[in-house]
């Protein structure tokens, strides 16, 4: 297996330039800045669909929403009871 992996990409020559300048400022070659750049989008990204803060009282709330029963909810039920798709 390759240690790496290739990323191909067509940009409009004015994003070029703008990347190529800021990669120099910070010292970096323009392959080095993208990834970092796409890197740490992509994590933050990520961290965004399964990381949230909340104050005390919104916790509470928060803590009580889960801690409540679950309502009976008819069509879930029957949606449950269907194929998925792909058992089609």
């Amino acid at each position: 297996m390759a240690r790496t992996a290739q990323i191909n990409m067509r940009v409009e020559p004015e994003q070029q330039a703008i990347i190529s300048r800021a990669a120099q400022l910070q010292h970096m070659d323009r392959t080095t800045f993208i990834v970092n750049a796409a890197y740490e989008k992509a994590k933050n990204v990520l961290l965004d669909q399964t990381f949230f803060q909340l104050d005390e009282k919104e916790f509470t709330d928060f803590n009580q929403a889960l801690n409540m029963p679950v309502r009976k909810n008819n069509r879930l039920k029957e949606l449950f009871k269907e194929k998925s798709p792909w058992e089609k």
